[in-house]
């Protein structure tokens, strides 16, 4: 009996052997992860994001999950390694995603230009940029495009001397500059506007750059046109209604619009070298 027993499980064993590989289960297989610059902490991030995925994922009818990384650099080697399947990534950073590993522009920020600050304490006497003559500069980190290369760059070519320190997020920045560590940092409007009313209170914009095209909303080359037509619709449905405008407004959007690889063209024209995106 027991011999029988056992060949009766051999023969299981080895018909189960023989099967091709079982395809992963159907919510594991449509799980898409969505990284977001970290301009700001995880912690923010994941609190003003996560309610926004989660609500695109009920009217996409897929799972999005929520990814960031611990500082810009992380994030843009987690970009070249292609570890997400959508991201939400600064214009600088789309144009050299786009080219590889591939990144595809299907949304943008609805009626924004992106445009990157300078700021200063509120009582501080800094009233040009020229009085930043030789002094230590707080910045997100070298290659954040509005609230970094921009600002670098017209410093330089106003051949005012400063010094750099990195501080990793743009809230890193509003914070020390309010707080009195550093003289003046670069930023852009929207994440200003996201801190704390005493933090934007501490805070003066002490000069603008130009306008440009916004952040970018890109997919994989993973994603196909159809899963990423599903999420850009229900991304531009938000603002149709109240609860929806209220969860864009948590993230400082208005609206969600479709977007194309030309729009990027702008930046392009910059001619933004290595290294000037890396700081050097």
């Amino acid at each position: 009996m027991l011999q029988a027993m056992r060949r009766v499980l051999f023969i299981v064993i080895a018909s189960l052997l023989a099967l091709p590989p079982a395809a992963p289960a159907q919510a594991e297989s449509q799980a898409l992860t969505f990284g977001i610059v970290p301009q700001q902490s995880a912690s923010k991030l994941a609190s003003t994001w996560g309610p926004v995925l989660a609500e695109i994922s009920a009217k996409a009818g897929v799972k999005i999950e929520f990814r960031t990384a611990p500082d810009i650099p992380t994030f843009e080697q987690r970009l070249a390694a292609g570890e997400y399947d959508f991201a939400y990534m600064n214009p600088y950073h789309y144009t050299i995603f786009h080219e590889r590993p591939g990144y595809r522009a299907v949304a943008r920020e609805e009626n924004r230009k992106i445009q990157g600050i300078i700021v200063v304490r509120a009582d501080s006497p800094i009233q040009s940029i020229e009085q930043l003559q030789g002094q230590t500069l707080a910045f997100p980190a070298p290659a954040a495009f509005a609230a970094s290369v921009l600002p670098r760059a017209a410093l330089r070519q106003k051949n005012i001397a400063f010094q750099t320190k990195y501080v990793s997020s743009h809230d890193s920045v509003y914070f020390s500059v309010a707080d009195g560590l550093f003289p003046a940092g670069g930023g852009i409007m929207r994440t200003l506007e996201t801190v704390s009313p005493d933090t934007q209170a501490a805070l003066r914009v002490l000069w603008r750059t130009n306008s440009f095209t916004p952040h970018a909303i890109a997919a994989h080359p993973r994603v196909s046109e159809q899963m990423a037509k599903s999420v850009v619709g229900a991304m531009t449905a938000l603002d149709q209604s109240e609860a929806g405008k209220a969860l864009l407004a948590a993230i400082g959007f208005t609206g969600v619009e479709g977007a194309t690889n030309a729009d990027w063209d702008d930046i392009r024209k910059l001619g933004i070298t290595p290294a000037e995106a890396s700081g050097q």
